[in-house]
């Protein structure tokens, strides 16, 4: 097992290596650019996720005068750049970085991030390690409840729907299951907003952050309350579409493992229904739904966030990686994408070593990976 894990980790290196590459390659095609944002501002024309350029990048800049009237006609690679001082242009290039290469500018951030040296972002006063640490706590909240949220729920809705097959408690629950997958996560936000968040009917939620303006000044009772509190709509507006997969799989993960021969054979040695069920069926049939978790667990952080946070004015990293794509704020962007890259790389990992906790039969060190 060693070894495998070992084989694993080294080639997180390349696949980590080309993922920064190919989005590092696109990013050098996209219109536009933090200097381009800088010259907008200037020309009055910015526009933005933020509405603003805030920070050291903006405030050094956003003062400066625009050139003579003789430069009006200098040939400049960025658009709007007319009419501005080709050494203001040089010294913002210098700002950003963008007087080197393109190779040694990927080069450059590879070296930083293996030391995870994120640099600080380009539009507000704060170092990208930092930034990502002040939203973590929004994203960590939604992915890790919504996660637990939905297999505490799914897995035993599943193995119920897997026992009682074409039964009606099968027939209504799959409705109720397939009703709730096809309604967007935001449309039943909103929804929940009108009906229990001070919309045209109950009062009963908060509309707006993590906790109260009060939390330091609560117990600790009262703060898991609050906290909760808040947490109670955002979560059940992302959890409605994510049991559909998870209880469907489930079921029929267990069907399929219900009518093979072993179970048979069981039963005729009189073994009971549970015990056949959570005794020999349940240890394979859960291999299949253990496999989608780690795509489950990263979706949950990322995958429709970003209007759950936006409805709910949750600060998380859904909304900062919008805000600084938008913003072409590039330290964030590739940041982001580094931390979450690992994550998901070291997260199937550690689904490939549950699969041995749950099944000692499965071998990955015999396996060519």
């Amino acid at each position: 097992m060693g070894a495998y894990i070992a084989r694993r980790l080294l080639l997180m290196i390349p696949t980590l290596l080309g993922i920064m590459l190919v989005s590092f390659a696109i990013i050098q095609f996209a219109p536009g650019g933090p200097i381009e944002r800088i010259i907008a501002q200037l020309q009055g024309s910015d526009v933005s996720a933020i509405g603003r350029v805030s920070g050291s990048s903006g405030g050094d800049f956003g003062g400066q005068a625009p050139g003579s009237a003789g430069t009006d006609a200098i040939n400049s690679q960025y658009r709007g750049a007319q009419g501005l001082d080709p050494e203001f242009i040089k010294e913002l290039e210098k700002q950003f970085g963008f007087d080197k290469p393109v190779h040694e500018r990927f080069a450059l951030m590879i070296g930083n991030y293996l030391r995870f040296d994120f640099g600080e972002s380009y539009f507000r006063d704060i170092s990208v390690i930092d930034l990502i640490k002040e939203k973590m706590p929004v994203s960590i909240s939604l992915g890790l409840w919504l996660t637990f949220l939905s297999y505490a729920i799914s897995i035993p809705l599943g193995i119920s729907k897997a026992v009682r097959d074409g039964s009606s408690f099968d027939t209504w629950t799959s409705a109720i299951v397939i009703i709730g997958y096809a309604i967007p996560g935001f449309l039943f936000a909103v929804l929940l907003i009108v009906l229990f968040a001070g919309g045209s009917f109950l009062d009963w939620f908060p509309l707006r952050g993590l906790t109260s303006d009060n939390w330091a000044d609560l117990s600790w009772p009262e703060r898991i309350v609050d906290y909760f509190w808040h947490l109670a709509l955002p979560i059940t507006a992302m959890a409605l579409g994510a049991f559909a997969t998870t209880t469907l799989l489930t079921k029929n993960s267990f069907l399929d493992e219900i009518r093979k021969q072993y179970v048979i054979t069981a039963r005729m040695k009189g073994l009971t229904e549970r015990q056949v069920l959570y005794g020999h069926v349940f240890r394979n049939a859960m291999l299949i739904v253990i496999a989608g978790f780690p795509g489950a667990f990263i979706s949950s952080f990322f995958t429709g966030a970003l209007l759950i946070e936006t409805i709910f004015s949750l600060d998380g990293l859904g909304l900062l990686s919008f805000e600084s794509i938008v913003n072409r704020d590039y330290p964030v962007v590739f940041a982001t994408l580094y931390i979450f890259s690992l994550m998901g790389l070291l997260v199937n990992l550690i689904s490939d070593l549950t699969y041995t906790w749950i099944d000692p039969r499965i071998d990955f060190e015999s396996r060519e990976v």
